[in-house]
C-alpha cells in the first residue's frame, strides 16, 4: 500500500499534468488562429517588399508583347533567378502570373518540376485579375494549401495583364506552432518539478515528520519507554492530534500508577494516609447500608458524602458511561493538591482537558458529594461556576 505522502504527490502530479495538457490543448487552438492572422500579415509585408525590389532591380512598368510579360526591358516568363532570389530573401513561394497562367515561378508540382503554365485557383482570378483587388487569405496552390497574397500587376495605362504572389505553406505554420508548444511544455514540465519539490519538501515538514514523531510515541507507550510528553510542529489537525496523544499518555500514566500502588498493597507495603482514609470511608459507608437494611427503612437511600481526601475509590464499582477512573484520578488529584475554588476552565487548564470534559467530572465529584458548587457573579458577562472541595 502506498504511503500517505506518496498518495498525495502522486494526486498533486495527476492533476498538474492534466492542467498542463488542457492548457497545450487551449493554447494549440490559440495559437492555429493567431498564427493565421500572422501569415496573412507577413504576406501582405512580403508582398510590399517584393514590389520595391522588383521595381528597383527592373525599372519601367509591366508589359505584354506577343503573350510575353516584360518588367520594362526585362523579360520575367521563365526568369528564375528573380523569383528564387525573393524566395531566399522572404522564406516564400513565388510566383509570377502572365494572364492566370505562371510563367515563373517556385511552386513545385508533385514530380518536383516547377509548375509552369499551370493555372490560379478561380477564385482568386475573380478577385484580382477580374475585381483589381488584392487577395489575402488561404488558397490552394498546385494542390496544396496556403496562406497567400495575391496583387494585380497593372500596365502603364492600368490594365491587369498579370498576378504577383507569395505564399506561405501550411508546414511553415506547423512548424511555428510546434516550437511554440514544444517551448511551452519545457516550460511547464519545469514548473512542475518545481512544484513537486516544493511539496515534497512541505509534506515532510507538515505532515510526515510530526506523523512519523507521534507514531514512534504511540510505539513508546506500547512497549512502556515513554517518559515524557511528544512536541510536534504542524498544522492545526496535527496540533489537535498532538494534545490528544498526550492526554491519552497522561491518562495511562495515571492508571498505571494506580496499577503499581495496588501492587505494592498486594505486597505488603505500608498504606498510605490516603489510602487508609478511603478504606475507613468504605468501611463507614459499608456500615451504613447494612444499618440501613438491617431496619429495613423504605425510604430511598442518599448517596454518601466522600471528601476530598477519600475521592481516590469513588467510581472503583462502575462509573457512568463516558467517565473512566483514570481521569477521575487526575482530576481528584489536582483539586487535593489546590484545594480551593476552581471554575471548570481552570481544571481544565490545570490538567491539559477540554473543559466539557472535565465538567462533567466536576459535575460527577459534586453528585456525590465530594464538592459542591456555587455561581460567582462579576461586574460584567455571565456567572462563573465555582466548585469547592468539601
Amino acid at each position: 500500500m502506498r504511503s500517505l505522502k506518496q498518495q498525495i504527490l502522486i494526486l498533486l502530479l495527476g492533476s498538474l499534468v492534466l492542467l498542463a495538457a488542457s492548457f497545450l490543448v487551449v493554447l494549440g487552438w490559440y495559437m492555429k488562429d493567431r498564427d493565421v492572422a500572422a501569415a496573412i500579415i507577413k504576406a501582405q509585408t512580403d508582398l510590399a517588399t517584393c514590389g520595391e525590389i522588383i521595381d528597383k532591380t527592373y525599372p519601367g512598368s509591366w508589359a505584354l508583347q506577343d503573350g510575353i510579360l516584360y518588367k520594362g526591358p526585362m523579360k520575367i516568363n521563365l526568369n528564375n533567378d528573380l523569383v528564387d532570389h525573393l524566395a531566399l530573401l522572404t522564406g516564400d513561394t513565388v510566383t509570377v502570373f502572365c494572364g492566370e497562367t505562371r510563367v515563373a515561378t517556385t511552386v513545385r508540382g508533385s514530380n518536383g518540376e516547377r509548375a509552369i503554365g499551370t493555372k490560379v485557383a478561380t477564385n482568386v482570378a475573380q478577385t484580382v485579375l477580374q475585381d483589381g483587388q488584392t487577395y489575402l487569405g488561404e488558397a490552394t496552390v498546385v494542390g496544396q494549401r496556403y496562406q497567400t497574397g495575391y496583387v494585380p500587376l497593372r500596365t502603364e495605362n492600368g490594365n491587369i495583364i498579370g498576378i504577383f504572389y507569395v505564399g506561405i505553406s501550411h508546414a511553415y505554420e506547423q512548424e511555428i506552432i510546434t516550437r511554440s508548444l514544444i517551448t511551452m511544455a519545457e516550460l511547464g514540465l519545469a514548473l512542475t518539478i518545481l512544484v513537486a519539490l516544493l511539496t515534497w519538501f512541505f509534506l515532510q515538514k507538515v505532515i510526515i515528520y510530526p506523523l512519523h514523531n507521534i507514531m514512534l510515541g504511540t510505539r513508546d507507550v506500547a512497549t512502556g519507554h515513554l517518559t515524557q510528553k511528544i512536541k510536534v510542529s504542524g498544522a492545526k489537525e496535527i496540533e489537535e492530534l498532538e494534545d490528544a496523544f498526550n492526554q491519552m499518555v497522561e491518562q495511562i500514566q495515571s492508571l498505571t500508577g494506580e496499577i503499581n500502588r495496588a501492587s505494592s498493597r498486594n505486597f505488603g507495603d505500608e498504606p498510605t494516609e490516603s489510602e487508609i482514609d478511603v478504606s475507613t470511608g468504605l468501611f463507614e459507608d459499608s456500615k451504613a447500608r447494612t444499618e440501613l437494611t438491617m431496619d429495613k427503612t423504605v425510604a430511598p437511600v442518599n448517596k454518601p458524602l466522600f471528601k476530598l481526601d477519600t475521592a481516590e475509590s469513588i467510581g472503583e464499582g462502575g462509573l457512568p458511561k463516558g467517565l473512566n477512573q483514570a481521569t477521575l484520578g487526575q482530576i481528584v488529584h489536582f483539586l487535593q493538591a489546590t484545594r480551593r475554588p476552581l471554575s471548570a476552565e481552570e481544571v481544565a487548564e490545570g490538567v491539559k482537558l477540554t473543559r466539557v470534559t472535565v465538567r462533567r467530572y466536576l459535575e460527577f465529584l459534586e453528585e456525590c458529594g465530594v464538592l459542591k458548587s456555587e455561581q460567582k457573579y462579576g461586574t460584567v458577562g455571565r456567572p462563573v461556576k465555582l466548585f469547592i472541595p468539601l
